[in-house]
């Protein structure tokens, strides 16, 4: 296990009918004007945005609405969102929705003290020094982003999905009530499944070697959200499973899951390059490059596929690089199962586009931990996404 520094100041309200502590929260810090930041417009379909706006009136906290985040948030509305911010003298963010609204969130955040392009904080030009207040009411579960410090944005002219993060974009208070999720369409739940599944993977087959502390919180993740998603596919108002589901999620990628490891992230990296071009789920990229990675990189860790292949899919036959492979394919058999894509074919990317993904993917190269992967690994990555 590596050395590490645990840090998390988000605090976390959780539950039934939470939605409508949220004025007072933001008021209980001095705010009393915010940006109500959300996406197309579903929150006002499911009724969670009237929730908060009578929760921040009741509070006396103004809000001025900035609505049309993607499902991949872009830079351009990211820039929008900062003037709206400058125009009106806001104090804070209120991100209503999930991982796309939040991550804009953090852009605009940092960027509304910024005085160059935000983009130079992607580009590691510039670090944040500075950053309004975040608050978020999350409506999906998948990216963990309402209990972290870090974002993706694409900038669409460049097509360049890349990440930042810093210390100040932890949310001020994030709400996770469940009940609100009930009414997502089943594509979404499967998404966020995905999305927690990758978070876990990307952190449990890093090659950090003697982690059995984090290697017991991550498989009862996996296997948690396993069981969960199959019920809340079956029953989507199932309230328990909700609980399970979303709290799974956060605890993915809050830091916690992460302590003693590094992270691989390469999948990740390859993914963004997908969804760059071509505007797919993360989740649904995520369930395609996954296994092609895993498949590329077994024979750095058999170790830990062995285990992986033992703990999650209760495989005991075979070699460990037989139990490993076995265990790969029972993992597409579970994305198959749940209705996730498990090939390039099924999203329709041409063949012919993969040395122009992988050029892209290899921009921050290498990348990875478990493997240092350059273009010409990448490339071999996405070639086995089509098998």
């Amino acid at each position: 296990m590596n050395n590490f520094t645990y840090y998390n100041p988000t605090k976390m309200i959780f539950g039934k009918d939470t939605i409508s502590q949220i004025g007072k929260q933001i008021k209980e810090q001095g705010i009393n004007k915010v940006l109500l930041l959300y996406g197309k417009g579903s929150v006002i379909k499911n009724g969670v945005y009237d929730k908060v706006v009578e929760s921040l009136k009741s509070s006396g906290v103004q809000h001025v609405d900035f609505s049309g985040v993607k499902p991949n948030p872009v830079l351009s509305t990211v820039k929008e969102a900062i003037k709206a911010m400058k125009d009106n003298s806001v104090e804070a963010i209120l991100a209503l929705g999930g991982g796309s609204v939040i991550d804009s969130a953090k852009a605009a955040a940092a960027g509304f003290y910024y005085e160059g392009d935000v983009w130079d904080l992607f580009e590691r030009k510039a670090m944040v020094n500075k950053a309004l207040p975040i608050f978020t009411v999350l409506t999906i579960s998948a990216t963990g982003s309402e209990m972290n410090s870090g974002g993706v944005i694409t900038n669409e002219a460049e097509n360049k999905k890349w990440s930042f993060g810093s210390p100040l974009l932890y949310p001020k208070v994030s709400i996770i009530d469940p009940t609100i999720q009930f009414t997502l369409p089943e594509n979404q739940t499967v998404n966020g499944a995905v999305d927690t599944l990758s978070h876990v993977f990307e952190l449990y087959f890093d090659g950090t070697r003697n982690t059995d502390m984090m290697d017991e919180l991550s498989e009862g993740i996996i296997r948690t959200m396993m069981k969960h998603v199959k019920i809340l596919l079956k029953d989507k108002e199932n309230y328990e499973s909700r609980c399970e589901f979303t709290w799974s999620s956060t605890l993915a990628l809050n830091g916690m899951n992460g302590t003693g490891r590094v992270g691989d992230w390469s999948s990740h990296q390859i993914e963004h390059s997908l969804s760059a071009f071509y505007d797919i789920s993360h989740g649904a990229g995520l369930a395609i490059v996954f296994p092609a990675w895993m498949k590329y990189v077994q024979h750095c860790h058999v170790e830990k596929f062995e285990r992986f292949a033992e703990r999650i899919f209760d495989i005991k036959e075979g070699s460990p690089e037989e139990k490993g492979i076995k265990a790969i394919e029972k993992l597409k058999e579970f994305y198959k199962e749940i209705g996730a894509p498990i090939s390039l074919k099924e999203v329709e990317i041409p063949r012919e586009d993969l040395n122009k993904l992988a050029e892209n993917a290899a921009l921050l190269s290498p990348i990875g931990s478990m493997k240092k992967l350059y273009k010409e690994d990448i490339l071999k990555i996405l070639e086995l996404c089509y098998e």
